[in-house]
């Protein structure tokens, strides 16, 4: 039986990975045609920050009532993502609707945003219920989905394809549609386990346990890092490397990581999740700490390794983070646990985006950059214990 079962997590890893990759390539389908977007609604300036904060708010939300809910513990995961997935590519498409304005569009971002609660988190969820060894590994190819999904929209306006902002929208929300057909033909996992009933006192109970705050407190401190870095990376381009396709080198920088995602979970299962996250937020921590000296040279070929470095390092924990909550949660609140964790990090990331976002209005030193140190230290701190 155990040999079946293996059997088919080894199928069905493929099928997890695009959709996740199909799904989450709704995240910054908004970003990617903002330039359109503005010439056909009349947008101010500050659509971008807007609509950014309209998406990660959403989901933010959507994680914090699906764990509330117990939602992906008590109902089919694979239905929960399949219904996001759709309602998700739906309200993307919306967009299209002639008489938008940015009010409407920031709605229809926010419910992009929730949507995505039920697929990223919940994603994860269905793989470790496919897999209850390997599982570093697999969340390593998963969230390297996940990385290059949200890169997706860049890339193809980087490459220059001659795409509508329309032909944009179209792609990625098709590939959504696809991506939740997938997994709910799939179905769930054999090691599933269902929570009997809604308790809202599940939250407290999964931070009771010592061995599940540890990673989770990581996990934080990883997240004060993670997306402001890939925020300011093509902030970073743009003022330290001049004429640099900053579209192309900022997909090239964060999409390295989906294979340092992958890389990572193949370490993990020769060295173990913590000591190979324990290193990568490591290694994210000195990038941090040496970013002040390293953007002020006067060598491109040192910033971009740099960079390069830096991208690969500061994404590598995320699966294996997750993979450490996964274990040390209860199994019937797994889900739960991997989303409640997930909302509290998201919300981290906007106040660490709002201090560099605050600060380069009135400094333009990359020592700046420096600050972001914070959460790995303090992550590793918390990893450290026992």
């Amino acid at each position: 039986m155990q040999s079946q079962n293996d059997q088919i997590a080894r199928h069905v890893l493929p099928i997890i990975v695009f959709s996740q990759f199909g799904c989450t390539s709704l995240w910054f389908a908004g970003n990617a045609i903002l330039n359109d977007l503005t010439l056909a609604f009349s947008l101010p300036q500050t659509a971008l920050g807007y609509l950014t904060s309209s998406v990660q708010l959403g989901f933010i939300i959507g994680t914090l009532l699906f764990a509330i809910l117990t939602i992906s513990d008590r109902f089919a995961p694979s239905k929960v993502f399949f219904v996001s997935a759709i309602i998700g590519a739906l309200f993307n498409l919306a967009i299209l609707i002639s008489f938008n304005n940015l009010y409407s569009l920031l709605g229809f971002r926010f419910i992009v945003g929730i949507c995505l609660a039920g697929i990223y988190p919940v994603g994860m969820k269905i793989a470790s219920d496919y897999y209850n060894k390997g599982l570093g590994k697999s969340l390593g190819f998963l969230v390297g989905a996940l990385v290059l999904g949200t890169a997706f929209p860049h890339i193809l306006k980087g490459f220059h394809l001659n795409l509508s902002w329309q032909g944009v929208l179209m792609i990625t929300s098709g590939l959504a549609l696809t991506g939740g057909l997938l997994v709910v033909i799939m179905g769930d996992g054999p090691h599933r386990q269902t929570a009997s009933k809604f308790d809202p006192r599940v939250l407290l109970r999964v931070f009771s346990k010592k061995e599940f705050r540890s990673p989770a407190f990581g996990y934080f401190g990883h997240m004060w890092e993670l997306y402001t870095f890939w925020a300011f990376v093509p902030v970073i381009i743009l003022s330290y490397l001049d004429g640099y396709n900053v579209s192309l080198w900022s997909f090239a920088i964060i999409g390295i990581g989906t294979l340092s995602c992958i890389a990572g979970g193949y370490l993990s299962q020769q060295f173990g999740a913590k000591k190979i996250a324990f290193i990568a937020l490591s290694t994210s921590a000195i990038c941090c700490l040496l970013s002040g000296w390293i953007l002020n040279t006067n060598s491109d070929q040192l910033i971009l390794i740099f960079l390069f470095v830096w991208g690969i390092a500061v994404i590598m924990d995320s699966p294996l983070f997750s993979t450490l909550v996964a274990q040390n949660a209860p199994t019937e609140n797994k889900g739960t646990a991997l989303t409640i964790v997930n909302s509290i990090g998201f919300l981290i990331t906007i106040f660490s985006i709002q201090l560099l976002n605050s600060l380069i209005l009135i400094s333009d030193s990359p020592a700046i950059y420096m600050l972001l140190a914070i959460g790995p230290i303090m992550g590793l701190i918390a990893l450290k214990r026992k």
